[in-house]
């Protein structure tokens, strides 16, 4: 994405020139700063990010601080990779319940620091088109009641995204972990692509490559992801049941510090934070039911 804007803050110079270079030989633009408080001036005025990238600890205002800042103003949306030489795990989750759902931690490798930024970028831009789209479509689609579908790629899913989520009172709120789960059905699902093979795939820049090839596949291709949809007078209800093999689905409800330096691996997780009052997964992992509260207004 070589129009992406990063933002990278760091106390030691040797740190900004090395991310630096290694961000802009892939394309990206970037612009630095040099603590917390450098960098909370320049946000004020230069809103224009993709991702910031952060480390932990600096002077005058370190990395937690700024990000607590970050969560209250208007650019909350914003992903934030937060990079650290403190491993131990209630430091990481302490950062993840502040809003930090990307991490890195020092001494890096390039392959792993391109592939962390590249999947929050690709996560934010997703988010953007998606909340841009939904406001395009017409509000007729809260019409909808009852619906099954059935998809097998993943523009499939993106279109299947918007027109359910415009059935939803909050379509920009749900769009988000809708679009997860979907995709997840597919690649994870259908294709049978497991967590190790996306995270190496995600570091050689061959995901989507995969993903079309799977799609072509005599194994796969006549595989189906089917949704059925129902509103009832207190809950929308999204029933996503995929062909595939299922998967070990209880790690990945909570997002643990443990994946925390994962390219991906946030999708369920934050499917429920974020999106659904509820995410039920059952058998063996191919078939998820998500639940949306109605309010009486």
């Amino acid at each position: 994405m070589p129009d992406a804007r990063i933002l990278v803050v760091d106390d030691e110079p040797y740190n900004l020139e090395i991310l630096g270079e290694h961000l802009t030989d892939v394309g990206y633009e970037v612009v630095t700063a040099e603590d917390g408080e450098a960098a909370w001036s320049l946000l004020t005025h230069d809103r224009e990010f993709d991702t910031i990238l952060l480390d932990r600890m600096m002077p005058r205002m370190d990395g937690m601080a700024l990000l607590a800042r970050l969560k209250q103003s208007e650019i909350s949306h914003v992903p934030v990779i937060m990079q650290t030489a403190v491993g131990a795990a209630e430091n990481v989750r302490e950062g993840l319940a502040a809003g930090a759902y990307y991490y890195l931690i020092k001494p890096f490798q390039r392959d792993m620091l391109l592939a962390i930024v590249a999947a929050a970028v690709k996560f934010y831009r997703e988010k953007r088109q998606l909340e841009s789209q939904l406001e395009a479509q017409a509000s007729t689609y809260r019409l909808l009641t009852r619906g099954e579908f059935h998809f097998r790629t993943l523009d499939e899913a993106r279109q299947l995204t918007l027109l359910l989520s415009n059935a939803c009172p909050e379509p920009q709120r749900v769009a988000v972990g809708l679009s997860e789960l979907l995709v997840n059905a597919v690649e994870h699902g259908n294709l049978g692509i497991s967590y190790a093979d996306k995270t190496r795939l995600l570091q050689q820049g061959r995901w989507q490559e995969e993903i079309d090839i799977r799609l072509e596949c005599a194994d796969f291709r006549r595989r189906n992801v089917h949704v059925a949809f129902e509103k009832r007078a207190d809950v929308l209800v999204f029933t996503i049941t995929d062909e595939g093999d299922g998967f070990e689905w209880q790690p990945f409800l909570e997002f643990s510090p443990e994946r925390a330096f994962d390219p991906h691996g946030r999708g369920i997780s934050m499917a429920r934070m974020l999106s659904f009052d509820s995410v039920e997964y059952q058998g063996r992992g191919n078939a998820v039911i998500a639940r949306v509260r109605l309010t009486d207004d």
